[in-house]
């Protein structure tokens, strides 16, 4: 019998576990000490409401999954057919293959064949590395196209610093705007300031009743580019760190999850935000014949 996600691929380091999966190179476990830093999913179960999977080659929503490219239009399918989106990009569900398994790291590859909606072939690879320092993640896209290839990507961890709900639970997230969106379709219609709002955490402060599913960017970074959202519980916290290139944060509480609402919070590393490939914003252009981009994200305990 094969698990829903396929193989299993457990790696190990200075207290920390973790557990990847084969389908969609998912991070399903995370923990130190035996202490969860992730809300995964068992390992006769299928990964629900995107728990540890990769964003690739887009994250979050394309309106119709429609967009123009390169003088041509292109139609993906409704991968979110209530609210008639393409969502989450191509790769979540695919069977990745292993490219190398020790001790404490994996890695994973997965070559998207050109298809409807996608005409490009990209290889995409991904690191999972574990040391002293917690999880390190790093995920590159290479187009083996003759033409250019429109690419974003993000990643969908749910982090958990004990019994949820999380409205006790204090967080910080060093964000100074947040995404409006419609409230049907969640799809970005402008921004604002966070200041003087229920969003605004730059400061550490409980979530309590706060209700999040937003994109936030404007990011303050140390002097490596790199920026830190702190989930803080009773006895324990855990830290999300991204580099530069990661230039929003999805932030979820899950409220609409029936038995999971409110039970961690989803902090999503991406490059754009929804519909990016319709509207352009902080989309990137992989250069035909080989154009490469990467981006790390890691997980440590406080």
């Amino acid at each position: 019998m094969v698990a829903p996600s396929g193989e299993q691929f457990e790696i190990r380091a200075a207290g920390h576990r973790a557990v990847v999966t084969e389908s969609g190179a998912a991070l399903r476990h995370l923990s130190h000490d035996g202490q969860s830093l992730i809300d995964g999913f068992a390992e006769d179960e299928m990964a629900s409401g995107g728990r540890g999977q990769l964003l690739m080659p887009w994250p979050n929503r394309i309106e119709d999954g429609q967009y123009s490219f390169g003088g041509r239009d292109h139609q993906l399918a409704l991968t979110e057919p209530a609210r008639h989106n393409a969502s989450h990009g191509l790769a979540r569900w695919a069977a990745w293959t292993v490219e190398e398994h020790t001790a404490n790291s994996v890695s994973l590859v997965l070559r998207v064949m050109a298809q409807k909606g996608y005409p490009w072939t990209v290889d995409l690879h991904v690191l999972y590395d574990l040391s002293a320092d917690g999880l390190t993640v790093t995920q590159t896209a290479t187009n083996m196209s003759d033409s250019p290839a429109p690419y974003a990507s993000g990643a969908h961890p749910y982090l958990t610093v004990g019994d949820g709900p999380v409205d006790d639970w204090e967080l910080t997230l060093p964000a100074s705007r947040r995404s409006l969106v419609t409230p049907e379709r969640l799809l970005p219609i402008g921004s604002a300031d966070v200041a003087g709002t229920d969003f605004d955490f730059r400061v550490a402060r409980p979530i309590a009743r706060t209700s999040l599913n937003d994109a936030f960017t404007d990011l303050e970074r140390d002097e490596d580019g790199h920026a830190e959202v702190v989930v803080q519980g009773r006895e324990r916290g855990v830290v999300m760190w991204v580099d530069q290139n990661v230039r929003w944060l999805q932030v979820y509480s899950a409220d609409d999850a029936g038995p999971t609402a409110r039970r961690s919070l989803a902090v999503e590393p991406m490059t754009a935000q929804a519909n990016a490939f319709r509207s352009g914003e902080d989309l990137i252009i992989l250069a035909p014949h080989g154009g490469e981009h990467s981006v790390s994200w890691g997980i440590r305990v406080r």
